[in-house]
């Protein structure tokens, strides 16, 4: 088929640790429902086309903000581009897409036919967004390892053991505490702010908390890497 109309739309993966305080914490996707066809009914990344007058990224925002009222973006990232003849009917769309993260304990309220998904129980999609979301958690998940981008998905304080289960569900495997504490300060990545958390029921000593140093992406070791189990702790 050929087309004589060529549209451009920017999408948004939007991630988020839910239910940390839950002991079973998992990565979310904001997905909202279309409302007319094609694909009537099923879920899709939010977002719309792009404006003659602006640029992907404030593109990204405005959608956001306007369509399923999402400010609190703590980090968002340009990914990729989809640009198959086919990948909407009719007329030839090209994707532009972004990762954008949102911090725990952040709740925003939402659009009725706007949700948190489980990355890894996604609702039936339309067209090819669910390999977007795909894309979009393989990058966040290579991030984790070399840069410092774990500050747009935690609290701002934070004790080791919220921080490690914000790893282990983002990395897919379980990370250490302590090593991963290592790496973290070591690399200036985090600090201890001088307080402590409450003591849980069984009492003990307090944990400590912990904070981001900084609340903009750098890259703190491009060679490191967090590994699953098997291998010895955490390189870095």
């Amino acid at each position: 088929m050929v087309h004589t109309i060529t549209e451009h739309e920017v999408l948004t993966a939007v991630l988020r640790v839910g239910d940390l305080d839950s002991g079973r914490p998992r990565l979310h996707v904001l997905l909202w429902q279309r409302a007319r066809e094609p694909q009537l009914g099923r879920w899709s990344l939010p977002g719309g086309l792009l404006r003659g007058n602006e640029d992907i990224t404030a593109s990204a925002r405005r959608q956001l903000a306007e369509k399923v009222d999402l400010r609190e973006i703590a980090h968002l990232e340009q990914l990729a581009v989809f640009s198959a003849p086919d990948r909407v009917p009719d007329v030839r769309t090209i994707a532009s897409t972004f990762l954008g993260l949102v911090p725990s304990p952040a709740d925003p309220e939402l659009p009725s036919d706007t949700h948190w998904h489980p990355v890894d129980d996604l609702p039936p999609m339309a067209f090819d967004h669910e390999t977007m979301v795909a894309h979009a958690h393989s990058r966040l998940v290579a991030k984790m390892s070399y840069t410092n981008i774990g500050f747009a998905l935690a609290p701002t304080e934070f004790i080791l053991s919220t921080l490690r289960d914000i790893y282990s569900v983002v990395l897919g495997h379980q990370v250490d505490a302590t090593n991963l504490q290592r790496v973290l300060v070591r690399r200036g990545v985090i600090t201890r702010t001088g307080t402590t958390a409450r003591s849980g029921r069984s009492g003990g000593r307090p944990a400590a908390r912990y904070r981001f140093t900084e609340s903009q992406l750098r890259v703190t070791d491009e060679f490191a890497a967090l590994r699953p189990p098997g291998w010895v702790g955490l390189e870095s």
